[in-house]
């Protein structure tokens, strides 16, 4: 028996379902048209194709694809059902889309998870016809001034859809000072860091958030953890970060690819590296912890968790031992820096930056990222490609990098080559959002990488 729904949303579904099925076989992608169709026949169609799930929705600047597959595996560990946006298409469309692709006319959906990315400025979008059971937001950094503009910008964006959504329950990064004292009806609980990193208490001149959101006095920490996140407290007017609920109490050991913390009581090793995937994981731990998850299940899916779609991607080219990172602000590209400072040995990078509307048209942002810790690291080759890679090469050799070891290559094609018959084993390619993309599409062509998407 048909789920009872109008003749306008069967219309919808099944326009948007052939649509997939053709983007899929023939374009080998595209996750936001079909949406667009299916809304276009019937603009409410989100809130039907929903009905049934359990929704956590996961926003915020950094980290968002990472904590959502973190998020769906734990989930599906548990033995759970659960359907996911895993390639991070996370505008309304696409949320769209993932919905439609997993509906079944004949069959209902019971205790079934949706773990959904979202952009942060459509979330309003999303509670407008989904009443999420949590919605997490991972931090605020500057990102794609062009389209967010600064951080409290972004913050507001992100609040006008929490409004519409009075009953969810929020999963707060207690670290993060903008979303501090929000004075919402919402259920919120904070996660953050009790231990600290490096003992550092010094805020970092190109940092976020430096100043009161209440009363613009400079903040104080009892420690940073990176940027603008930490044990902050305002001497002017009191306001400090908010007791945790869920909280990483000792860091045991950090390598350059993996990270073993307490969280709360419970010891994981956290098979992605660098202090931002440590965030990652706890915000997943407290997420499911609130879904009523067991440590065990958490615990065996955080340790096993693979890295995908450029997000410290790790691939096999021609023997070398490749891994793509993502780097699209300067607070996530300052994080994995600090990866590739925890190699002793030597290894390559290569930087690609592009301009498109997606990375953001405005690339004077690299010249906030603290490029100059990779002087003294054991980088004997430096590639460098994308739109942009004039402006990356001009950027590290006034860092301080030797210019006699950069190897600059306009297209994927060429720096591949280049890539294959390096000196080295291990290669790091860190890249802009499109740069990541076509570099991937590219070596899926190549055989690669076997999934692209």
């Amino acid at each position: 028996m048909v789920k009872k729904i109008s003749i306008k949303s069967i219309i919808s579904i099944i326009a948007s379902k052939i649509t997939i099925f053709l983007t899929k076989t023939i374009l080998k992608g595209g996750t936001t048209f079909p949406g667009k169709v299916a809304l276009k026949i019937d603009k409410n169609i989100l809130s039907k194709v929903s009905k049934g799930y359990n929704v956590v929705l996961i926003t915020g600047t950094n980290g968002k694809t990472t904590t959502t597959s973190m998020i769906y595996n734990i989930i599906k560990e548990n033995g759970n059902k659960v359907i996911t946006n895993n390639t991070g298409a996370n505008l309304f469309p696409g949320i769209v889309t993932t919905f439609i692709d997993n509906y079944k006319f004949f069959k209902k959906v019971e205790n079934s998870y949706a773990v959904i990315e979202v952009d942060e400025a459509n979330l309003k979008y999303i509670t407008e016809y989904i009443n999420p059971e949590i919605i997490t937001v991972t931090n605020l950094f500057r990102d794609q001034l062009d389209r967010y503009g600064e951080v409290y910008t972004t913050l507001s964006k992100i609040l006008e859809g929490i409004h519409l959504s009075p009953n969810t329950t929020l999963v707060l990064n207690g670290d993060e000072s903008l979303l501090g004292k929000l004075e919402l009806q919402n259920k919120t609980v904070f996660y953050g860091f009790n231990a600290s990193i490096g003992n550092n208490k010094e805020i970092e001149i190109n940092a976020d958030a430096k100043f009161c959101k209440f009363c613009k006095s400079p903040y104080e920490y009892n420690h940073i953890t990176y940027n603008h996140l930490g044990d902050f407290y305002c001497t002017g007017c009191g306001f400090k970060r908010a007791d945790l609920e869920y909280a990483v109490n000792e860091v045991l050991e950090l390598t350059p690819d993996s990270s073993t913390v307490k969280l709360n009581d419970l010891e994981i090793t956290i098979s992605q590296s660098g202090v931002y995937n440590i965030y990652n994981g706890l915000c997943a731990y407290a997420v499911t912890k609130e879904l009523g998850i067991n440590d065990n299940s958490i615990k065996k899916s955080l340790q096993n968790q693979d890295s995908s779609f450029g997000r410290q991607e790790a691939l096999n080219i021609e023997d070398k031992d490749v891994k793509i990172i993502l780097v699209k602000n300067p607070a996530g590209y300052n994080q994995a820096l600090d990866t590739l400072c925890l190699n002793k040995d030597t290894f390559a990078a290569a930087f690609l930056l592009n301009d498109n509307y997606a990375d953001g048209t405005d690339v004077s942002w690299i010249w906030d990222v603290d490029f100059e810790k990779l002087h003294d690291l054991n980088i004997d080759e430096v590639f460098v490609s994308g739109i942009r890679c004039y402006d990356m090469a001009v950027r590290l050799n006034v860092a301080g990098l030797n210019k006699d070891t950069f190897i600059i290559e306009e297209t994927f094609e060429d720096l591949t080559e280049k890539i294959k018959s390096s000196k080295n084993d291990k290669i790091y390619v860190l890249a802009t959002y499109t740069a990541m993309i076509n570099f991937r599409k590219y070596l899926h062509s190549k055989g690669y990488i076997k999934k692209l998407w």
